[in-house]
Order: C-alpha cells, then sequence, then structure tokens
C-alpha cells in the first residue's frame, strides 16, 4: 500500500517537472507564499458557485483587515490537473477543494494537508451544523480533512415531461420499463439519452449504477478493501458492463456521445433541442439549467435509476456524495488559523442561503428548501440506504482513471465487460495490493 501510494506520489512530481513554467506562473500570483494573501483555488464555475465564493472572501476580508482572497474557479478536469501540478511543484493554493475520496486521501498521504480535527474540536457547534454523514468522504484514520461545503448531490435520471406526455410515457422503475422508453423514444427519432462522455465520468455514472442495483455496495466495497472474495472481476461488474453495451446497441444514446464535452454543454443542449429525451446526471444539474435554461427547467423531472432484474441492491439507493465538494487547507499555507476561518465564512448562513437561492441543497442540517424539485431531491439522498462515492474519487487517482477508461472503451464497444473487469482488477493488484 505505501509503495503504490509513492509512486503515485512521484508520478506527480514527473507532471509537476515537465509543466514546472506552468506551475511557476501560477506561483508567481502568490499561492501560499505571503500571510496575509489567502489564494482560493475550487471548481465552482456554474450558476452562481464563483460569487458565492467571492462574497465570502469579501465578508472575510471586511472582518479580518489587511488579509487578501485571491479566488479562481476552474472547470473540473483542468482544475484536477492543475491542483495535482501545483501540489506536486511545492505551490498548492492556501484553501482548495476536492470531491473527497481517494485522491484527497493522496495529498493526505504525501502530509500535504491540514488535519482540521482540532479547529473542529475547538468549535463543536460549527462542526454539527453538517450532515453527519458528509464526513465520511474526507475522514482518514478518524481525522477529518476537509469541511462539506457545496451541495448534496445524488446522480439521477433527468427527462423532458413534455415529450414523455407526448408520447404517453411514464417515468420508468425497472430496466423492462427503461428499455420500453428507449424504444418509443427511438421510433420517434429522437435519442433516448443525452451523453457528453469525452470526459468519461459521465458514463462512468451508468456503471455505477448498475454495479449497485445488481449487486449492492458491497460489492464495490469488498473490491476496493481487497476483502475476502472481493474482486472487480466479480461477476457483477462483468453483468453491468454487458447491461451497458445492450443499451448502446439499442441506440440509446445521441449520436458521437464519446467525442462530446460535458464541460461545454454538449448534452444539454441535446435536452434544450428536443433531440434527446433523458440525460443521467448529478443533481447539479437542476442548478445549471435553471440558470441556463429557465423555460427547459420549466419541463424538466427526474426520476430515480431503474432497478433490474433479479438485482441485489436496494432501488433506494443512489450514487453521489453528501457535500459534492469539501474544503480544505494545504500544509504550505502560511496562515491556518486565517484559512480556517476564510472556510467557516465560505460555509456561513449567508452562503448556504445564496447556494438554496442557486437550486442548490447544502450539505447542512434543517436546511429550508421552498423548490419541490429540490425537496424531492434531497428526500431521495435522505431516504437512501446508501450514498456511494463516485468511483473515479473513490479509488486512487491511477485506479480511478482506470475505471474511467475502461467504462469508456465499454460505451465504445472496443472493449467486452470481461475484458474491462479483468483491467480493473489487474489495476487494483498493482495499485492497492492483494
Amino acid at each position: 500500500m505505501k509503495q503504490a501510494s509513492r509512486g503515485r506520489h512521484m508520478g506527480v512530481r514527473g507532471i509537476a517537472a515537465v509543466l514546472w513554467a506552468a506551475a511557476a506562473t501560477w506561483a508567481a500570483t502568490g499561492y501560499a507564499q505571503s500571510s496575509k494573501m489567502i489564494a482560493e483555488w475550487d471548481h465552482q464555475t456554474d450558476g452562481s458557485g464563483p460569487k458565492v465564493v467571492r462574497d465570502a472572501a469579501v465578508r472575510f476580508e471586511k472582518q479580518n483587515p489587511g488579509y487578501e482572497v485571491q479566488d479562481s474557479h476552474i472547470l473540473n478536469d483542468a482544475y484536477k490537473t492543475k491542483l495535482k501540478v501545483a501540489f506536486g511543484a511545492g505551490q498548492p493554493p492556501c484553501v482548495f477543494d476536492t470531491w473527497g475520496g481517494g485522491p484527497l486521501r493522496e495529498y493526505v498521504k504525501a502530509g500535504q494537508v491540514v488535519d482540521l480535527t482540532p479547529y473542529l474540536e475547538k468549535d463543536p457547534a460549527f462542526r454539527d451544523r453538517f450532515l453527519p454523514t458528509a464526513w465520511k468522504a474526507v475522514t482518514y484514520d478518524n481525522k477529518i480533512y476537509g469541511i462539506p461545503t457545496e451541495n448534496v448531490s445524488a446522480a439521477v435520471i433527468f427527462y423532458n415531461k413534455d415529450l414523455f406526455r407526448q408520447y404517453n410515457l411514464s417515468p420508468p422503475t425497472t430496466w423492462g420499463d427503461l428499455m420500453n422508453v428507449v424504444k418509443v423514444m427511438q421510433a420517434h427519432g429522437i435519442a433516448p439519452f443525452a451523453l457528453a462522455n469525452k470526459n468519461k465520468w459521465t458514463g462512468s455514472m451508468y456503471y455505477m449504477y448498475l454495479v449497485d442495483r445488481l449487486g449492492g455496495p458491497d460489492v464495490f466495497r469488498k473490491a476496493v478493501d481487497r476483502s475476502p472474495g472481493g474482486s472487480f472481476n466479480d461477476p457483477v461488474f462483468v453483468e453491468a458492463g454487458k447491461y451497458i453495451q445492450q443499451l448502446v446497441k439499442a441506440g440509446a444514446f445521441a449520436q458521437g456521445y464519446n467525442g462530446l464535452d460535458y464541460d461545454i454543454g454538449a448534452s444539454r443542449r441535446l435536452l434544450y433541442s428536443g433531440r434527446a429525451a433523458m440525460e443521467l446526471m448529478g443533481g447539479w444539474e437542476a442548478s445549471t439549467i435553471q440558470k441556463e435554461n429557465p423555460a427547459f427547467y420549466k419541463k424538466l423531472d427526474f426520476f430515480p435509476f431503474p432497478s433490474v432484474p433479479g438485482g441485489k441492491g436496494d432501488p433506494r439507493a443512489v450514487i453521489g456524495t453528501v457535500g459534492d465538494s469539501f474544503t480544505s487547507i494545504s500544509a504550505q499555507c502560511a496562515d491556518h488559523d486565517a484559512a480556517f476561518r476564510l472556510i467557516k465564512f465560505m460555509t456561513d448562513d449567508a452562503s448556504m442561503q445564496e447556494r438554496v437561492a442557486d437550486y442548490r441543497v447544502p450539505p447542512i442540517k434543517d436546511v429550508a428548501l421552498t423548490d419541490p424539485f429540490l425537496k424531492r431531491l434531497q428526500q431521495l439522498v435522505a431516504q437512501a440506504p446508501n450514498v456511494q462515492l463516485w468511483y473515479d474519487q473513490e479509488l486512487p487517482p491511477k485506479l480511478g482513471e482506470l475505471h474511467k477508461d475502461t467504462t469508456q472503451a465499454l460505451f465504445g464497444l472496443s472493449l467486452t465487460p470481461e475484458a474491462a473487469a479483468q483491467q480493473m482488477e489487474a489495476g487494483a493488484k498493482a495499485d492497492l495490493g492483494r
């Protein structure tokens, strides 16, 4: 385990060496060098996300004279690369967000992240504001390394109510029902699903849900923990791949899906134009659509991922996260105390109210929601017997990338389900041991 971790960390340094000039340019803005300047990085680029952070920074600066916050907001995939290079170059931001799980754990293992447990123990009222389940993704060896900042999120299937009504369709609850929707939409020249899978994690959502519906949460957990009998070559993983390829062969996705870019809104444009009827995506999509296309938002609804024949998983379980983003402090930050004070402003009542106004569900207790759509989403997560963190965030970075690559290949029909499972198991043995 330690050797694998060291190898991944050295890989980060290798990337940093190649991109040293870029890292030096970023460092020139003073990321972690000044005790009075706090660099904050996040991947909040949609809706009012950047404004929420900036407003919090302004409040912090007023209460902490002399301090300046430089906030940067970067698209998902570019953000992951930029953060990796910055840490490898020894020039990380003071305050940064992640999705928790495996990638954050790598920085923690390398001693690059501040243990926030002492701060939370000194301020139990602040700690207790958050949903208890939110801490799971950022807790390692009983220490907490991140604060749940953004919305509670679960992947659901969004759909165009008008199209469903036009063709006398109801939200499917079983796989057979879903395949009937696929057949009807296909017959009328409409792509059943919009999918922008150039980013790979978008298609991964189908695979994660199918594994969960087929085998329940323990199949993945045992494979990750390398528990007795646990393997990514388990028949459940193979069967999940077969279900994906059944969808592909049935024409369930708009053409060119493996080359479309989610970050530029390719899948949403298919929905807006009526060329696609559904999209499997995290709950944040509702907020994005509401801001981007209010008229279409009125046509939008969602349903949970359906059950599959003979599946052992509970159909109430969800794939997602209780927090969506978790904010941490780098060990190289010159003023840890000030950085933590900034995080408190980023998660105070004013910030959480702004998130609610932006059609998000904050990861705090007793949040008051008025939008019926969001209330249903909140209830879905609250009633779920299990919330499985996205695989590419739960797994160590190298294995998470392999998961995304093999899943994309399954969608492209360039890899068999058996081969995909075998590759994942081989990668797990190399990366996790045993």
